[in-house]
């Protein structure tokens, strides 16, 4: 039987979000229905306010989250009611090429839930990144939850759901960064600041942190960075190279995905270095640098996606290590709120004066 809960939802392009009852369908097969405790407002979810995503409002926004198994549908053996889970979008198919041929990271055919949650008119809502989390309760494909060690505060276990794993990911997975090499994160949002810590993690050497907030700059020193650069600075490229030994980093993140600091990243890494664009462009940007540099420079420039995270391998490790005390995800929560003060977050998000808000449910 369908049940109605309270959810956050953007109506149209840049209208304020509204708190608003939804129907949630019982689970079908493949599907599970995740009572919500935790969700992180990521600035994704703001992409899709704006319209920056696609059109097809109404959306239901959120999707970094933690919650428990309420119920699953037919088929499904991954999970069971009452089972602890962080929410992800990479719910692998296991027979695409990318699967077939042992990158499941790479999923082409990634699914979604089948049924459709709607408002209680019957209109259909479109759930940000399949997820839609900013709800007291929503459903998933149930290979969209990963089950985690129920230790970990939801708060703080539902961002690897998304911006904490692209940018730990990017570091540790794409950049591949090995103990003892240098790295430079250039872009010091959520993403940012979570390729920074995987540098640390993986034993980095140096860590230099880039950006024009310097209050961005101090958090990056508290999470392990060793050097930091001021962006708005000319000689970005020239601060890099001379801290990494005159040469130039190891790794190169750019966590902000513009030409001109893809260009810097291109620029500052070591010859035979590793460039991560893990940034999202929008559709217009254009990157353009003479071929002879490319090849002159070896190494390679990777981009990307959601940090190459596999969460059934991901998720669990990285809690793991949290719960350790070699993780400091908890610096990355900023602020509890509760589900009507998404709009409010929004606000505090584009100033810069938040990593991380997150949505806190009862129960």
């Amino acid at each position: 039987m369908s049940q109605t809960v309270k959810a956050v939802i953007s109506r149209s392009k840049d209208a304020d979000v509204e708190l608003v009852d939804i129907v949630i369908p019982d689970p079908g097969p493949g599907e599970a229905v995740v009572k919500v405790q935790a969700c992180g407002v990521c600035h994704t979810d703001l992409h899709y306010k704006q319209g920056g995503i696609n059109d097809e409002f109404p959306f239901l926004l959120g999707h970094e989250a933690a919650g428990v198994v309420e119920a699953v549908g037919e088929g499904v053996t991954n999970v069971k009611p009452g089972d602890y889970v962080v929410l992800n979008w990479r719910a692998v198919c296991g027979q695409c090429r990318a699967c077939l041929k042992g990158e499941p990271w790479y999923c082409f055919d990634t699914a979604n839930a089948t049924q459709k949650m709607t408002l209680t008119d019957g209109t259909e809502l479109t759930p940000a990144l399949g997820i839609g989390a900013f709800a007291e309760k929503t459903l998933v494909a149930a290979g969209q939850c990963t089950i985690v060690d129920e230790k970990a505060e939801p708060a703080v276990a539902g961002l690897l759901g998304c911006g904490l794993m692209a940018g730990l990911g990017a570091a540790l997975n794409t950049g591949q960064v090995k103990r003892g090499e240098s790295v430079a994160v250039i872009g010091l949002g959520g993403v940012g600041m979570a390729a920074v810590a995987g540098a640390v993690l993986a034993g980095a050497s140096k860590v230099v942190a880039v950006d024009r907030d310097e209050r961005k700059l101090t958090k990056a020193l508290e999470l392990g960075a060793t050097h930091t650069v001021h962006s708005t600075d000319d000689t970005v490229v020239k601060q890099i190279q001379e801290i990494c030994d005159g040469f130039g980093a190891d790794v190169v993140v750019d966590a902000v995905g513009r030409a001109e600091t893809f260009q810097q990243a291109f620029e500052a890494r070591d010859l035979a270095g590793r460039v991560v664009l893990v940034g999202v462009p929008t559709p217009d940007m254009v990157w353009e640098t003479p071929l002879i540099e490319i090849f002159s420079r070896g190494g390679a420039i990777k981009s990307s996606w959601y940090g190459d995270c596999l969460p059934s391998r991901d998720f669990p490790m990285l809690v793991d290590l949290y719960l350790q005390g070699r993780l400091p995800l908890d610096a990355f929560v900023t602020e509890k709120i509760a589900l009507g003060d998404v709009e409010a977050a929004f606000d505090k998000m584009a100033k810069g004066d938040v990593l991380r808000s997150v949505v806190e449910l009862e129960g």
